[in-house]
């Protein structure tokens, strides 16, 4: 996986309670760095300096800009990506569970440090396109290699006609994010945000199950 060689040092150096509460501290403090000023714009002596210290001290614990950029994203999944780790139940009939999931989904993606993390990637995908990698791998590839999995069980249990899991997954989700989150993403006025997310949960349900459920 893109990047995973350069993270594998700042995972390992600075064990201890000491090391832990240091290595979160910087990366609350690249997380601020990052989202107010790009990736292209922030120094490592710059996050060394927010944080207090020598720079030698922030390579100690993450190599290269990448893998604190990296830790940066793990940190806000881990903390908000409640779609990773959904429960994903063969026995649930499939309208109750699509519309669980979507709003799972959704509230992960309207999160604001998810919303922030989409818009920093966008915003440095032509000059940086290989953090759009490192992201795309740790996050939405993860939820959609899941969900795919999930639709593959389904159509091997009759409940979905046959086809492409994977294309299935990126459809619903696709359905999801096709009102409120575009609206979101460009950081517009959502008036009554939370009855349009329902009703864009509501007709991508509606839509996914016509495409792609039998019965």
């Amino acid at each position: 996986m893109v990047g995973d060689r350069l993270i594998t040092r700042a995972f390992q150096d600075g064990d201890g309670a000491h090391g832990a509460k240091r290595r979160r501290q910087i990366i609350i403090a690249a997380t601020e760095a990052f989202f107010a000023n790009g990736y292209g714009s922030t120094t490592m002596t710059s996050i060394a300096s927010k944080v207090g210290g020598s720079k030698t001290t922030l390579w100690s614990y993450f190599p290269s800009k990448e893998a604190l950029f990296a830790a940066v994203i793990d940190d806000i999944i881990e903390t908000r990506g409640e779609a990773l780790s959904v429960d994903l139940p063969d026995d649930e009939e499939l309208r109750p569970f699509l519309a669980r999931f979507g709003a799972v989904l959704m509230a992960t993606l309207l999160s604001e440090p998810i919303l922030n993390l989409h818009r920093l990637v966008i915003g440095e995908a032509r000059r940086f396109p290989h953090l759009a990698e490192l992201f795309y791998e740790r996050g939405p590839r993860r939820g959609k290699a899941r969900l795919a999995d999930y639709f593959a069980r389904a159509m091997h249990q009759g409940r979905l006609r046959q086809g492409d899991p994977a294309v299935a997954a990126q459809q619903f989700a696709a359905l999801c994010q096709a009102g409120t989150y575009q609206f979101a993403i460009m950081n517009l006025p959502i008036p009554d945000r939370e009855a349009q997310v329902a009703a864009d949960i509501e007709y991508a349900v509606e839509a996914f199950t016509r495409g792609w459920a039998l019965g």
